[in-house]
Parts: C-alpha cells; sequence; structure tokens
C-alpha cells in the first residue's frame, strides 16, 4: 500500500520542499530534488503496471485509504486511492512523460532565473493529475481536476512579465470554467439519482437504475422532468461538459492553441501527454453511466468528429511551430472521443496511452528546434535545419510517422467517419508540412541565425530517445492487451460495457476499403505536403492568394476568437460598465452615500451662513430668542 502512496504523494513533497526552500536550496538542487522524486515515481509506476495490468492480481480495484474527507448529511467521502488497470495505464502516462519533461526542463530553461518556481509548478501538476487518475469518488475526481486547472494556468503564465501569457493563462481559466460548472453540475446529478458519489455505490446501482420503472419521473431540471433514461442523458452530457472544456473539444477549444504562450515543456506535459486526456479519462471511468445513455454517447461521437475535423483544417495553414503541435493534439483528442462514444473504450485508452509519446516526443522536439534557432517559432523562418540538427530531424520523424499512423477501424460509417478519414488526411499533410518546412530547402533564417544553430545538449536529447522509444513499440508491444485477444484479462472490468456491445468483434470484420481508408489518406497527406513544399514551394503561395477568403477563415481559426470576443467578452465589458457608470455611481452612490454625504454638505453650508462674527448679529439673535421665548410663556399661561 506504501508503493501507492510514495507514487502519488512523492511529486507534492517535491514540490513542497522546492515552493518553500527554493531560495536557499538554490536553482540546480531545486531541479535535481524534483526531477529525481518524479524518476522514482516513474519507475514506481511501471511496477504497477506490471503488477496490476500485465498480472493477475486479486481483489481489484486495489482501495487504499488516505483519511476520512467529507461527512455531511448523505455525502460520506474517503481520500482513498483506487488501483485498477485503467489507474496503472494513466500513471505510465502521467508519470513518465512528467518525469522525462522535468529532465528536458533542466537543459530548456537553465537560463530562466525563476527554475525553482517552475520546478515546483510541475510537480504541483503532477500531483494534482495523481490525485484525479487515483480518485474513489466524484468529490476526490473534482478535486484532482481543478488542481491540474490551476497548475495549468500558474505554468501557462510563467512568464508573467509577457502581457501574451496572462491574457492566455486568464483564457485557459475561464474557458475551463464553463466546463467546470457542467460538470459540477453532473456530480450533483448524480448524487441525487444514486444517493452518493463514491464510484463503487454509482457503478454497481447504475444497471438497476436504468432498468426501474421508464415513467417514474427522477429528476427537475431547468423545468424539464426527466424520466430515468433522460435523466441519465441529462447528467452524462453535464459530466461531458467538463470534459469539453479540460480537453478542448469544439466550442470549448479556444484556451488550448493560446497555452503555447508558456514554456515548451509545459506544452509537453500539460496540453499534450497528461491534463488535455483528463476529459477522456473521465468518460472512460464513468463507462458505466455513459453506456447507458445511447444518446449521450452519439453526442460525444459527433463533438468528438467536429473537434478533429475542425483542428484538423486550421492546422493546415498555422505556422507557429508549436500552435500547428496544438492543434494536432485538439484533432488526436476528438479521435479518442469518437472512440469512447462509439463504445470502444479499450481503442479509445490505447490511443490516449500511445499519443502521449508521440505527442509529447513532438513537442519537446519543437521546443529542441526553438533552442537551436534562439527562440523563434514561425516556420517561414526556418528551413534546412536537418544537417545542424540531425539528431532532433530525426526523432521529430519518428513522432511524425506515429502520428500519421494512426488507424480508425473502428469507427462508424456515416457522418463521423468520413470527418475522420478527412481529418487523417489533413493530419498528414500539415506534420510532413512541419517537417519539410522546418528542415528541408533553404535556410530562411538570417546568415546571424543560421551561424549559431546547434544541436540541443544531452540532458534535453535522451528525453527524446526515450520518448522515440515509446512512439514506435507502445502501440506494437501492447495493442492485444488494450484491444486484442486479451481485452479481459487486462483490464479485468475497469472498462464496462453492456453485453450488447460488440463494437470490438465487429472491428475485426469491416471492409477492406475501411481499413486501408485511413492509409490512403495519410499517403495522400504526405504525398501533397511533399509536393506544395518541397516540388513546387510557391505552390502554397498561389493558392493562398486564389482562395483569400478560405485561407484566411482556416488561419483565424474559423473566427472563433472574434466571435467569442463579441457575443462574450464585449458583451460582458458594456454590462460590466453600464452597471458601473448607471448603476453603481449613478444610482447607489448618487442616491446613496454619496448623495447623502452631499445633502449633509448642502445643509450644513447653508447653515454657516448665519456663523459671520458680527457682535451685533449675535445679539440680535439673542434679542429674537428672548422675544420668542416670552411670546411662548405668555401664550403657555394663558392657555
Amino acid at each position: 500500500m506504501l508503493l501507492y502512496k510514495a507514487i502519488v504523494f512523492l511529486p507534492l513533497i517535491g514540490c513542497l520542499i522546492v515552493a518553500f526552500f527554493g531560495k536557499p536550496l538554490g536553482a540546480r538542487l531545486s531541479e535535481y530534488i524534483t526531477t529525481g522524486l518524479l524518476i522514482v515515481t516513474a519507475i514506481l509506476s511501471w511496477i504497477v503496471f506490471f503488477q496490476v495490468a500485465l498480472g493477475h492480481p486479486e481483489g481489484l480495484p486495489i482501495k487504499v485509504d488516505v483519511a476520512r474527507w467529507i461527512k455531511s448529511g448523505g455525502i460520506d467521502v474517503l481520500w482513498s486511492l483506487r488501483i485498477d488497470t485503467l489507474t496503472s495505464v494513466m500513471f505510465v502516462v502521467v508519470n513518465t512523460v512528467s518525469a522525462l519533461v522535468h529532465v528536458y526542463s533542466i537543459g530548456y530553461m537553465h537560463d530562466d532565473p525563476h527554475r525553482p518556481r517552475f520546478f515546483a509548478y510541475l510537480s504541483l501538476f503532477t500531483f494534482a493529475m495523481l490525485s484525479l487518475i487515483t480518485s474513489d469518488n466524484l468529490a476526490q475526481m473534482f478535486f484532482g481536476w481543478e488542481g491540474v486547472g490551476l497548475a495549468s494556468y500558474l505554468l501557462i503564465g510563467f512568464w508573467y512579465q509577457k502581457p501574451s501569457a496572462n491574457a492566455a493563462a486568464m483564457k485557459a481559466f475561464v474557458v475551463n470554467r464553463v466546463g467546470d460548472f457542467g460538470f459540477l453540475l453532473g456530480i450533483c446529478g448524480v448524487f441525487v439519482l444514486f444517493g452518493s458519489i463514491n464510484f463503487d455505490v454509482i457503478f454497481a446501482n447504475a444497471q438497476g437504475f436504468a432498468s426501474g420503472p421508464a415513467a417514474d419521473v427522477v429528476l427537475s431540471f431547468c423545468g424539464l422532468e426527466l424520466t430515468r433514461g433522460g435523466a441519465l442523458t441529462v447528467v452524462c452530457l453535464l459530466l461531458f461538459m467538463g470534459a469539453m472544456g479540460k480537453s478542448a473539444q469544439f466550442l470549448l477549444h479556444t484556451w488550448l492553441p493560446d497555452a503555447m504562450e508558456g514554456p515548451t515543456p509545459v506544452s509537453a506535459l500539460i496540453h499534450a501527454a497528461t491534463m488535455v486526456t483528463a476529459g477522456v479519462f473521465l468518460v472512460a471511468r464513468m463507462s458505466p453511466i455513459f453506456e447507458l445513455s445511447p444518446d449521450a454517447l452519439t453526442f460525444v461521437t459527433l463533438i468528438g468528429a467536429i473537434t478533429a475535423f475542425f483542428a484538423a483544417t486550421v492546422g493546415l495553414v498555422q505556422n507557429d511551430i508549436k500552435r500547428v503541435i496544438a492543434y494536432s493534439t485538439c484533432s488526436q483528442l476528438g479521435y479518442m472521443f469518437v472512440a469512447l462514444g462509439v463504445g470502444a473504450y479499450g481503442p479509445a485508452i490505447f490511443h490516449l496511452f500511445t499519443h502521449a509519446f508521440f505527442k509529447a516526443l513532438l513537442f519537446l522536439c519543437a521546443g529542441s528546434v526553438i533552442h537551436s534557432v534562439g527562440g523563434e517559432q514561425d516556420m517561414r523562418h526556418m528551413g534546412g535545419l536537418r544537417t545542424h540538427i540531425p539528431k532532433t530531424f530525426w526523432m521529430m520523424i519518428i513522432g511524425t510517422l506515429a502520428i500519421t499512423g494512426v488507424g480508425i477501424p473502428f469507427t462508424p460509417i456515416g457522418f463521423a467517419f468520413t470527418l475522420l478519414v478527412i481529418a487523417a488526411l489533413f493530419t498528414s499533410f500539415y506534420s510532413w508540412r512541419l517537417i519539410f518546412m522546418t528542415f528541408f530547402n533553404k535556410p530562411r533564417a538570417s546568415h546571424d541565425v543560421m551561424h549559431h544553430v546547434h544541436e540541443s545538449p544531452n540532458v534535453m536529447l535522451v528525453p527524446l530517445y526515450i520518448l522515440a522509444i515509446g512512439a514506435v513499440l507502445a502501440g506494437t508491444v501492447f495493442v492485444g492487451h488494450f484491444v486484442g485477444e486479451e481485452y479481459r484479462e487486462f483490464w479485468k472490468g475497469a472498462l464496462r460495457t453492456l453485453s450488447g456491445n460488440h463494437v470490438l468483434e465487429e472491428m475485426e470484420h469491416v471492409p477492406v476499403w475501411v481499413s486501408l481508408s485511413p492509409f490512403i489518406a495519410m499517403l495522400l497527406g504526405f504525398v501533397t505536403a511533399w509536393y506544395m513544399y518541397i516540388r513546387s514551394p510557391e505552390t502554397p503561395k498561389r493558392l493562398a492568394s486564389q482562395q483569400r477568403i478560405l485561407y484566411d477563415f482556416l488561419l483565424n481559426k474559423w473566427y472563433f476568437d472574434e466571435l467569442y470576443d463579441f457575443l462574450f467578452v464585449r458583451s460582458s465589458k458594456w454590462l460590466g460598465r453600464f452597471l458601473w457608470q448607471k448603476g453603481d455611481i449613478g444610482t447607489i452612490d448618487h442616491y446613496g452615500p454619496n448623495g447623502v454625504a452631499a445633502r449633509v454638505l448642502d445643509i450644513t453650508g447653508q447653515v454657516v451662513r448665519l456663523q459671520t462674527g458680527y457682535l451685533y448679529h449675535y445679539a440680535f439673535a439673542m434679542l429674537l430668542g428672548v422675544a420668542a421665548l416670552v411670546t411662548w410663556m405668555m401664550l403657555g399661561s394663558s392657555i
């Protein structure tokens, strides 16, 4: 049991040591402490993976009670670690990538004066993510959910001197609050339906709840009286709303590209491999409920397919090397949600598992490129780098081959399938476009920049080598366990499906053209990118000028930022300014404190005029007073 607690709390210990004692310890020792603890955590995570996922332990899931947390009314929540195959897979993903990012950051951030703070934030994020994936109830999951949101805000805005970094951090925080509001409502809905927020109680009663009297009204929401089926659908959609925000799905995606303002290691850790997969983890963990709502699963499928297509179209024309990979992440997350939506939970987590390695590899390679060219991120100012940084080049080739080889044989034929095949074509195109623009043709950077181009140090290259091995082998070695014949022995009930869910069997019997579609799309994307950026480099400029409206539409990300700015940002500012000027100043202050104070000043201003300082004025006033007193006494005595 101590093993599982060590995995979760060692990053927190490193964070607290460096946060409170980083200044006296110094930057170098702070790096070594946090990185060393993460390496130990990663090794322990692989041990747990082999013991739990690949072994045959009894009594899964394993429960490790840490402390009693909340006991109020009907809510009785322990802080308990839930260890099963899904948790062990996420252990490997989170801690392996986090440890490698820590090592990589030692080289990438070596000139930054605030390295202790940076490494404390990285370890804080890792602890929050581990709290999320080990949660045994929805309250604990929400704690980790908000924790990774906080750490993301701190890391995106790490370079707080840059206004763009502050704006990006605020944007990520606000957009995620929208999704988190839905998630919180979903948690409340689960409690209303099942009387508990503990996973064991929810999962044990889900099937029985759904099979109860269909006409019973069990939930009132926004004026609607919902029966059992409708209530399950609403609760699932609210939970998925949280997943949409955290995993940057269509409509709540706008924060992810701007998050590239943070240091590149942050992009690799949070916005490629770990935090953005929290939404996928949530839906997979809550699969016993989602399986009971076909309508919710259909919605998940559609949102995932639209996200995959949308992000791929925008990635076609981006010039910032990190933003291309960011939109690639957004698109690949869409693939995962499509898999979840059609009930293929194993393939979805398998893609999450392999994606972590090759996407972290691509981001860290991008960081190595940026490091070599003095901070330049615009691919239009690169080119011809493969001979200067050959190790980075080959590592990026491996990552690109991994991402363009993503297959989608498990998706249904129809609208979603069409969008995903097109997205696969676009993915191949923009991935190879990045390679060709960055590493091929003549250098487009200045002579001074090219003169100083250099390969990254080994402390940055070794993590690339390890991630490259993961990108190559993770899919090959473990595919049989995640989605193949050893599926049930591997998952051991961590992913639950209804008896009528035969999607994994149907995968084996799809038409040949369905299986070949991703490969053909990948090949077409590669050939098109090669022609446009190697054979005929003038073609992209000519197309952009001929199709200016479409080009601007994609370059401006379908104008979602402008639309949201008009609908929400400007309207909120106008409302706030109106309430400030007319409500606060014009009404409350005018008739309230300021108005009373002004009237007092007016009255005292009139009264003070009586004080002239002349003796005969005071004598006359006293005479009037005496006359009034005598008159009153005379009249009073006569009455």
